[in-house]
């Protein structure tokens, strides 16, 4: 009898380190077909959710020239297009792909537009909030200090939650779908590259 219960507890934990796996996870492909990661087993991913009318949306230069030096060694970068902070996605995931082609000849994969807070949340960015947490902007930046005052009238202790706080925040996930490290967009594209170098 006492064998048989540990079979079920360690058949438990099993199973719920299986539903814990990122490659695991429904998406929505650029057509919006449900998928998952699994084609991407062995990579180093960063995952962002991004927009097109934002203030950090120049950093689509920086995140394609990161691909075009390291998609060769495993890189693959994924975009979530995100309309929820400041409505700066307002476009159809056709039309972002068009914008970010046109003007930042963006080649990594982009996925369907999703939330990234509240009772609509993507599963993918649940999951990834619940392995690493606010990291905090970078205050020396003059965005950062806007995002940080105005965040901050909304809600006094907006950084006590794991919530995505604004478009272009990056999660990098390891080759074996472990999440390494959160980046909030005022983060240094340099020490996001010396992170991404050091996971290859």
């Amino acid at each position: 009898m006492k064998r048989l219960a540990l079979f079920i507890i360690a058949a438990t934990m099993t199973l719920g380190a299986a539903a814990q796996n990122i490659y695991d996870i429904q998406v929505k492909d650029i057509e919006g077909k449900e998928t998952t990661l699994a084609d991407y087993k062995g990579k180093v991913l960063l995952i962002v959710n991004t927009a097109t009318e934002c203030g950090f949306t120049p950093q689509y230069k920086e995140l394609e020239a990161l691909y075009e030096t390291y998609r060769d060694q495993g890189l693959e970068i994924l975009d979530f297009p995100c309309n929820q902070f400041g409505g700066q996605a307002p476009g159809t995931v056709e039309e972002i792909q068009q914008f970010c082609t046109a003007n930042f000849n963006v080649q990594f994969p982009l996925f369907d537009k999703v939330e990234v807070n509240g009772a609509n949340e993507a599963p993918l960015f649940k999951y990834l909030k619940s392995q690493k947490g606010f990291a905090g902007f970078d205050l020396n930046d003059r965005l950062g200090n806007v995002l940080d005052s105005m965040l901050r009238k909304q809600d006094a202790d907006y950084d006590k939650s794991p919530d995505i706080k604004w478009n272009f925040t990056k999660f990098l996930v390891s080759r074996d779908g472990r999440v390494l490290k959160r980046y909030e967009p005022t983060a240094k594209m340099s020490d996001i590259e010396a992170d991404i170098k050091a996971a290859l």
